[in-house]
């Protein structure tokens, strides 16, 4: 486990940092950002990336399952200048009630953890306006730290590529060895149980009759800037263009989409 899992405010500025340099140019290419902007952001966390948003005079809603990051989010902005136009809200999406529409929705790192894509996708057009647009940033499944095998706190496991492709009995065979407790184990097949790839993505925003306006493949994700140092790269070989095997070394894919 990295310390960044465990010191939440350190997180919360290394998504700040990725998605003011990264995510909203990236948007921007699309949809214009600014003044009035209505952002909604799904699985917000303690709301490091509507942090960036909220400092270019948005106006942002935060959605999130979990009640203790909601609430360190709350702390987080207390004494931010635009505090006052920052809604968060501890609840299932699916339970989520509003007449608002949003211009843009984004969902970082958060697609990849929720069951049952297609209802959700189809699902989640009740929020959008009609000019908006969402934003999908995730790993696929099969990259070689898709399984979110970082957040182990035995170290070797933390940095052993691929292993969470094994088969399942296998994969928790060497989990049991290494001594990970059962919780951590149930939380690393919740993972593997909504892991998705590039491939199934794009044909469930087909079927749920979606427009890609933008879509990136990154060989070095954004992120890994802040955190290791490395400097982003597009992935930008004719091996992009092969299904199934892009998937296991694109670490990140970026999307702009909106409804037809």
């Amino acid at each position: 486990m990295q310390k960044r899992h465990k010191n939440r405010l350190q997180y919360f500025e290394e998504q700040d940092h990725t998605t003011k340099k990264y995510v909203i140019p990236y948007i921007e290419e699309t949809k214009h950002i600014g003044k009035g902007t209505k952002v909604l952001e799904i699985g917000c966390g303690e709301g490091g990336n509507l942090k960036a948003f909220l400092d270019k005079g948005c106006t942002c809603t935060g959605i999130d399952l979990s009640k203790w990051q909601i609430n360190n989010a709350t702390n987080y902005f207390q004494k931010h200048p635009q505090f006052q136009n920052l809604t968060l809200f501890c609840t299932d999406i699916y339970e989520f009630s509003t007449k608002e529409r949003f211009d843009v929705i984004v969902m970082r790192d958060v697609i990849e953890h929720i069951p049952d894509q297609k209802k959700f996708l189809n699902f989640v057009k009740l929020f959008l306006a009609r000019e908006g647009v969402i934003f999908f940033g995730f790993p696929p499944w099969q990259m070689p730290f898709g399984g979110h095998q970082q957040v182990l706190k035995n170290k070797f496991l933390s940095k052993l590529p691929y292993f969470h492709l094994l088969p399942k009995f296998c994969y928790k065979g060497i989990l049991k060895l290494f001594r990970v407790p059962d919780n951590h184990i149930k939380t690393l097949f919740e993972f593997r149980s909504t892991g998705i790839s590039i491939d199934r993505f794009e044909r469930i925003l087909k079927q749920e009759n979606y427009r890609i306006h933008s879509r990136t493949f990154y060989f070095i994700n954004p992120n890994y800037e802040v955190k290791f140092n490395l400097k982003p790269r597009k992935q930008l070989s004719v091996l992009t263009k092969v299904p199934w095997l892009r998937n296991f070394y694109i670490t990140a894919m970026y999307y702009v989409v909106s409804n037809r």
